[in-house]
């Protein structure tokens, strides 16, 4: 049937000559032949620009105006066209954020899976958190408290300075005329102040009850304590403690993820929460990026055996008569050596002055006398002019290098995103596997997780086995999810591309691939060519 091939006629692309070709559908075709032959012609520049033109005349002119206008290849004529997608030999990107679970989308159903189906642990206790409704509450306090004095507070500040006067006045005009500051219970009076150097607990008395059993209870006795426990919610932003007046002892409770020992609640997990991209779920030091970078001393002192003066500091070059250099001449003569003196010579202390600064005060001599300064260290010079000044940041990269950030250890997360754990394990724990001990874990995790979680988790399960397996097919089990792109060779990055177009279940769609086994070894062909 003629739709059964690819029908191209005259095709003059680059140095074909002319060519007629017929290619059948429906089947995996190799086009071979000498460097410089003209294979990348006919399939990148002939028929994969031919299918890309196609496709967007059936868009808009509104479209098309943004998309702007491609040329038709030099050819004839070509029939029998399929969609065609096209995956050439190149790395992905050079993103920094971008990871290998990030391109193939792995990533994103762990981090659904994570938000849905997994158990939050306190950094405290490292126990379960939990969280009640406002009935389960009631039933708590009734059940722990019952014929026992106790005491409703809501917390409004946790651990910040200042002296709250107009937060205590508005509390007051709300009609509570007590507050917890500090562990001690005090009566607000009008414009009440405290220390503003100090930080400050405080906590609004919401109510003194002695809570009845729910048995025998007296129905007047329980709404009041329903009433006070929501209205405790309302002013403590959905958390409140109760203390026992008697002990000391404070139990907390919360419509959020709480810890009931500590009283430390998280926030309701989504996506985003596990996403090093987001502000909600990246490492506040590194900001996702699982690195710092830090001013590199052996490439700002190549040769420590040269002088300042010789250039021995390399970014600052020789000496100059410029206001720098008298700075240093002021820290060399405080210190006992001179500009001249090898740097390997120079006191610790004084090396320590010259990079970091120092608070002690350095004489100066300069054209208009002497005068005093503080010196902030040519390291925090070096960074100021980055901050000032691209071109100058571009020059002091070369200064730099990349440490692991000692915040999240390179887990690219912040503390809150990593005490989620599902089966036990949290979502870095699972992003730095390789793939195939990843797949395997998956197979047998529901053993593992509670009926709840299964329920929740399957379809979620059944789609991240999935697209692994893809992976395995194109033979990059040894990669893990967290790798970064950056990092990737050509033909790693073109199978991963590949993985991802497989994982999409697209019928009668050309795909046009670049040399797709490079760098595999051959007991791996065989896996490729069974995936395409």
């Amino acid at each position: 049937m003629k739709d059964d091939y690819i029908r191209i006629e005259g095709a003059r692309v680059n140095n074909l000559k002319d060519i007629h070709l017929t290619i059948p559908r429906h089947s995996l075709c190799v086009i071979t032949g000498l460097s410089g032959s003209g294979k990348s012609s006919l399939a990148f520049d002939t028929i994969h620009a031919e299918g890309q033109r196609r496709y967007l005349e059936t868009l808009s002119s509104y479209a098309r105006q943004y998309l702007g206008i491609l040329q038709r290849p030099d050819v004839d004529h070509i029939s029998g066209l399929s969609p065609i997608i096209a995956i050439e030999q190149k790395t992905t990107t050079r993103n920094p954020r971008s990871t290998v679970g990030t391109i193939t989308e792995i990533y994103d159903f762990l981090r659904l899976l994570f938000a849905r189906a997994s158990i939050a642990y306190s950094p405290v206790t490292g126990k379960p958190m939990i969280r009640y409704t406002a009935e389960q509450m009631v039933a708590l306090i009734a059940q722990q408290y019952k014929g026992k004095r106790c005491i409703l507070l809501s917390p409004v500040v946790r651990g910040r300075k200042g002296h709250y006067r107009e937060l205590l006045d508005q509390i007051l005009k709300k009609g509570f005329l007590e507050v917890r500051i500090d562990g001690t219970i005090t009566q607000i009076t009008h414009n009440m102040m405290l220390d503003r150097y100090k930080s400050h607990f405080i906590e609004i008395v919401i109510d003194k009850l002695v809570p009845p059993s729910q048995e025998d209870a007296d129905p007047a006795l329980l709404a009041r304590l329903r009433d006070s426990v929501n209205t405790a919610l309302y002013h403590g932003d959905g958390s409140f403690a109760v203390l026992d007046p008697d002990t000391g002892k404070l139990d907390h409770f919360s419509k959020h993820l709480m810890c009931p020992e500590s009283g430390l609640s998280f926030p309701e997990p989504a996506p985003h929460s596990f996403s090093f991209n987001s502000p909600q779920g990246a490492c506040p030091t590194c900001k996702g990026l699982g690195y710092t970078t830090r001013i590199d001393l052996q490439k700002i002192i190549p040769d420590p055996a040269l002088s300042i003066a010789q250039g021995g500091l390399d970014p600052f070059g020789k000496y100059r008569d410029t206001t720098l250099f008298q700075h240093l001449e002021g820290v060399a003569k405080k210190y006992g050596f001179s500009l001249h003196t090898p740097i390997k010579d120079i006191p610790e202390e004084g090396m320590d002055t010259l990079l970091y600064g120092s608070e002690e005060l350095i004489y100066v001599k300069s054209s208009i006398g002497t005068h005093t300064i503080t010196f902030s260290g040519l390291i925090h010079r070096m960074e100021q002019m980055s901050e000032q000044s691209e071109k100058r940041m571009a020059a002091n990269d070369r200064y730099l290098e990349e440490v692991m950030c000692p915040e999240c250890k390179g887990t690219r997360l912040n503390s809150t995103a990593l005490q989620f754990r599902f089966a036990d394990k949290n979502i870095a724990q699972l992003a730095a596997m390789d793939i195939l001990p990843l797949l395997q874990w998956l197979k047998n995790v529901e053993d593992n997780i509670s009926e709840r979680q299964k329920k929740i988790a399957s379809d979620i399960l059944k789609e991240l086995r999935d697209r692994l397996r893809f992976l395995l097919d194109v033979g990059l089990s040894y990669l893990s999810l967290n790798r970064s792109t950056r990092t990737l060779s050509g033909g790693e990055s073109q199978r991963i591309r590949l993985a991802t177009q497989i994982g999409s279940t697209l019928v009668n769609v050309l795909y046009i691939l670049d040399e797709p086994s490079i760098g595999l070894h051959q007991r791996d062909n065989l896996k490729l060519i069974h995936a395409l």
